[in-house]
């Protein structure tokens, strides 16, 4: 059976495209992941991927889409803590602990790495990370404080994994391990947020 052959009996050869893509990146980062590349470990010709992807942005486009999608599950999973700023604490700590575990994908997905192609923005549905945040969030503050919350918590999660993932943090606080960090930063804002 030839290449190409195969190539078109792949069975889901989009979303094996992205998992290869996804084990590249973590492997050996960005430089390291092209369509040829994701071909080759997806087994299959270095022309395949075109049926799926324009160019190297529009894989790491569905890399990025890929991440959001495991960091709504992962918020999903953190939120479940009977006490409404403890689930919101698991979920800062889900967050800083994504992006440590998953830092080439978490630049990817913010754009931190792709300079100007950045891939496009997740909508703020319900079922987004963001959408598991808002309702958490929704369920602490009075409604005319709730968006200003849930931008708040956000940009503080998001810093701090930032700026663990990028080695930014004081000597003291990088000390700590940074499920601890987190833990306490988090658990700092939503002691404050107002009843």
């Amino acid at each position: 059976m030839s290449t190409e052959k195969a190539a078109y009996h792949h069975g889901n050869l989009r979303d094996a495209l992205v998992r290869t893509a996804l084990s590249l990146l973590e492997e050996s980062g960005v430089e390291a992941l092209t369509l040829r590349a994701a071909a080759r470990g997806a087994g299959v010709s270095a022309m395949a991927p075109y049926r799926h992807f324009a160019d190297k942005a529009d894989l790491l486009a569905a890399v990025a889409e890929q991440g959001y999608a495991d960091l709504r599950d992962r918020l999903a999973r953190a939120d479940t803590a009977a006490d409404p700023r403890q689930a919101l604490v698991e979920q800062g700590v889900a967050y800083v602990l994504f992006a440590l575990e998953r830092p080439a994908l978490f630049r990817i997905m913010f754009g931190a790495s792709l300079g100007s192609g950045l891939p496009p923005k997740p909508p703020p549905t319900a079922g987004s990370a963001y959408g598991i945040l808002a309702a958490r969030v929704a369920g602490l503050v009075p409604e005319e404080k709730r968006e200003a919350a849930v931008v708040a918590a956000w940009s503080l999660v998001h810093g701090l994994a930032c700026l663990t993932v990028d080695g930014r943090l004081t000597p003291q606080a990088d000390a700590a391990s940074p499920e601890t960090l987190a833990r306490q930063v988090t658990g700092l804002f939503a002691a404050g947020l107002p009843a």
